[in-house]
C-alpha cells in the first residue's frame, strides 16, 4: 500500500555469547535452565566483541539492536549504556522484566538513556516466562499475575513520561507525589509480546509494536488480526514485529547443509534435555514453538524454508528462514504482506551473518 511505514530491520546483541553452532555454548541455549547457562560460549559476550558487533550493525544500516533479559545474559541496560558512545545511529531495544525495577525508576532510566543517546532507546517490555526464574530474582508472581503487573507497570511509566506530578493507586504499585522532572524527549517507543489471553490485553493498551516470534505465515497472520481487532477497541493502533533467524546463501543446498551443521553436534541426549527444560516454562509463546516440531529431527521443516531446528534446544525465537538470499528475501516479504512492519533478526555467528543478510538478502526486499 501506499501510505504504509518503511519496513524495519533490526538485528540482535547476543549478550549471553556467540557461536557457530548449537553445541551448548550459543546464545538462549541457557534460557530456562542454570546448567545450560553456565556452559562456556564459544565467542564470549565481551566489550570488545558486543562493541564490534554494535559498530557492524550501525554500519549496516540495521535500524536498531534488540538486547535480551534473563539469568543467562549480561544486563540489558548496562551493555547498552556501554555501546552508546560506540555507535553513531544504532537504536538499542532493551529488553527489561518490569516487575524487577520500580516503575518510577525505569522512568528515570530511560529517561536518562534517551538524553545520553540523542533518542536512540526502544524498550522491550517481558513479563517472564519461568516461574523459577522469576523467584530467583525474588519475584513471586505467577504467568498471568506478571501481565497484570506489567500493565499497571506501564500505566505508571506513561504517567511519568507526561512530566507533570502524578500519584497512583493500584494492586501492585502505590506512588504518592511522583514527579519526572526531565521527561525523555522523544518518548520511547514500548515493544511488547506474549502469546496467552493476558499478554494479549496488555499488548492492546501499551504496545507501540507487538513483537511475536517466526510462526508459519498463516498463524501469524492470525495473532496480528487478533492483535490489531483488541488495540482497535482501544482507539489504537499498533505495529507488528517478527522476531525470527535467517540463513541464506548463494544456494538453497547450502543453506540446508549450514542449518543442519549448527545442530550437528546435538545428541539425542542434548534435544531430549533441552526439550525438558524447555516445556517447564510457563511461557504460551515457548509451547507454541515447541508444538511446531515436538522436539523431533524429523519435524524441523514446518512450513517453505522456515525451520525449527533451533528450538530444539534454544529457548525464545526457534525458528530460522533457510534458503538462499532469494528465498528467504521472498518469505519475509510474505510476513510483511500479512501485516508484519519489522523484522528483529539474527543468525550464527551474529557478526558474520549481519553482514550476509544486509548485503545480500536485504536489497531484494
Amino acid at each position: 500500500m501506499a501510505d504504509r511505514p518503511t519496513t524495519a530491520f533490526h538485528w540482535f546483541l547476543p549478550t549471553g555469547g556467540d557461536a557457530r553452532d548449537l553445541g551448548g555454548a550459543a546464545h538462549g541455549t541457557g534460557i530456562g535452565g542454570a546448567s545450560a547457562a553456565a556452559a562456556p560460549a564459544g565467542r564470549p559476550a565481551t566489550l570488545g566483541y558486543l562493541t564490534q558487533l554494535a559498530q557492524a550493525v550501525d554500519q549496516l544500516g540495521y535500524d536498531a539492536v534488540l538486547t535480551p533479559t534473563g539469568a543467562h545474559c549480561e544486563d540489558a541496560w548496562i551493555t547498552t549504556a556501554a555501546l552508546i558512545a560506540a555507535t553513531r545511529r544504532l537504536k538499542f531495544l532493551v529488553a527489561f522484566r518490569p516487575g524487577l525495577i520500580e516503575p518510577a525508576l525505569a522512568a528515570q532510566t530511560a529517561a536518562t538513556f534517551q538524553r545520553l543517546s540523542g533518542g536512540r532507546l526502544l524498550l522491550n517490555v517481558v513479563a517472564g516466562g519461568s516461574d523459577a526464574e522469576q523467584r530467583g530474582y525474588g519475584d513471586r508472581l505467577d504467568h498471568d499475575e506478571r501481565y497484570a503487573r506489567a500493565g499497571e507497570f506501564l500505566d505508571v511509566v506513561r504517567a511519568a513520561w507526561r512530566g507533570t506530578p502524578y500519584d497512583h493507586a493500584g494492586p501492585h504499585y502505590r506512588i504518592e507525589g511522583g514527579h519526572l522532572r526531565r521527561p525523555p524527549e522523544p518518548v520511547p517507543e514500548v515493544y511488547f509480546g506474549g502469546s496467552s489471553d493476558p499478554a494479549l490485553d496488555v499488548a492492546a493498551r501499551h504496545a507501540d509494536t507487538y513483537l511475536t516470534w517466526g510462526e508459519p505465515v498463516e498463524q501469524v497472520a492470525e495473532k496480528i488480526a487478533r492483535v490489531r481487532e483488541l488495540a482497535a477497541a482501544q482507539g489504537r493502533s499498533p505495529r507488528f514485529g517478527l522476531r525470527v533467524h535467517v540463513l541464506s546463501r548463494a544456494t538453497a543446498a547450502r543453506a540446508r547443509q549450514d542449518a543442519d551443521d549448527l545442530i550437528a553436534g546435538l545428541d539425542d541426549a542434548a534435544i531430549a534435555a533441552g526439550q525438558q527444560r524447555l516445556r517447564a516454562l510457563e511461557s504460551v509463546g515457548q509451547r507454541r514453538m515447541l508444538d511446531l516440531h515436538g522436539g523431533s529431527r524429523d519435524r524441523l521443516w514446518i512450513a517453505p524454508n522456515l525451520w525449527a531446528g533451533i528450538g530444539l534446544v534454544r529457548g525464545g525465537a526457534g525458528t530460522a528462514l533457510v534458503g538462499s538470499h532469494r528465498e528467504v528475501a521472498d518469505r519475509l516479504a510474505e510476513y510483511r504482506d500479512a501485516g508484519v512492519d519489522e523484522f528483529v533478526l539474527s543468525g550464527y555467528p551474529h557478526l558474520e551473518e549481519s553482514y550476509t543478510f544486509a548485503e545480500h538478502v536485504r536489497p531484494l526486499l
